[in-house]
Formats: structure tokens, sequence, C-alpha cells
């Protein structure tokens, strides 16, 4: 186990890591008013948290009848404490570069840090 000075210590090591910022974006329902209609409107939840991305490429690119494809699995890093919750869309900026993209699963969250797998956004489920 870990004492709290060690975790600081190694939190601060992975920030220094963080490059680039993100924005989380949530599809929320809101019920309208006299008419009880359910709409939806993107609420931003989260604006300007530092994180990182990381790309990996998961196997050697396969090829098949019309093209070769290669999965890749797109990974961000930030803090602990903030909350991001499966389906939302996430923005990040980093290296000069800005691309959509959602959470697609439960955050693997330790002390130090958080991991979320992301995948591209093409649009609202």
């Amino acid at each position: 186990m870990l004492s709290k000075a060690q975790v600081l210590k190694a939190r601060r090591a992975i920030e220094r890591m963080y490059t680039g910022t993100c924005t989380v974006t949530e599809h929320q329902k809101v019920k309208g008013g006299a008419s009880k209609l359910v709409t939806y409107a993107d609420s931003v939840v989260l604006e300007g948290q530092p994180c990182r991305l990381s790309f990996k490429q998961s196997n050697p690119a396969q090829q098949t009848e019309s093209a070769a494809s290669i999965a890749q699995v797109i990974k961000l890093f930030l803090a602990p404490e903030a909350t991001v919750r499966p389906g939302s869309k996430v923005t990040v900026s980093q290296d000069g570069v800005t691309a959509d993209y959602k959470c697609s699963g439960v955050p693997a969250v330790y002390s130090t840090h958080q991991e979320i797998v992301l995948e591209l956004f093409e649009r609202w489920a």
C-alpha cells in the first residue's frame, strides 16, 4: 500500500505528461413545461480538464477482400475525481488536433488517475 505522499508524488508525475485538454458533454433528457414533452439537450459537464490521449494498435492490419483493417485502442488519462459517464461525448484537443470521441465504457479509476477507453464519436445513439 502506498502512503499519501507516494500517491501524491506519483500523481504529479503522471499529470506532467498531460498535454491536452478535454470537454465532456452529456446528452440529457429535458422535460417540457405544460406539454410534458421530453426532448434531449447537450450539456457540458466538464470543460478544460487536463488530460492525455494514448493510441495503441491492438492487432496488426487484417487483410480482407476489400481493404486492410486496423484495430486501434484509444485511451484517455485524466484526474481520478473527474466524472465521465459511459456514453458521454468527449472532445479532446492535444498536439494541435481536436477530435470528438465517445466514452465506450466504465472508467478504470485509480488513486493517481483514471483510464477511459474511447471510440470515435459519430452521433448520439
